[in-house]
């Protein structure tokens, strides 16, 4: 999948996980039948946008506008994030 395809791309979660703030832990969570994953506070940020409408390139502009110190890299660490998650972790699926 080529950068411009994957952005186009609308994100859902996986239907086995639930994405959730956690009190205890202080941070977002993957919630699944066999357990729990603790996100990392980049990781929550960007599934906190994943609603199944917004486009990654949309998701991404969020993003941008909610951390504007962030750098260029912010794109593809996007990407990067919402590649493993689909390829690897299974935890996003597309539209």
């Amino acid at each position: 999948m080529t950068e411009n395809s994957i952005l186009t791309q609308i994100p859902i979660l996986n239907r086995l996980f639930r994405f959730q703030w956690e009190p205890s832990s202080h941070r977002h969570v993957l919630l699944y039948p066999e357990g729990m994953v603790q996100l990392n506070e980049s990781a929550g940020a960007i599934l906190t946008h994943v609603d199944g409408e917004r486009s990654i390139a949309q998701i991404i502009e969020a993003l941008q506008a909610q951390f504007p110190e962030a750098d260029d890299s912010l794109i593809q660490d996007v990407i990067d994030f919402f590649t493993e998650a689909h390829h690897e972790l299974h935890w996003i699926e597309f539209t």
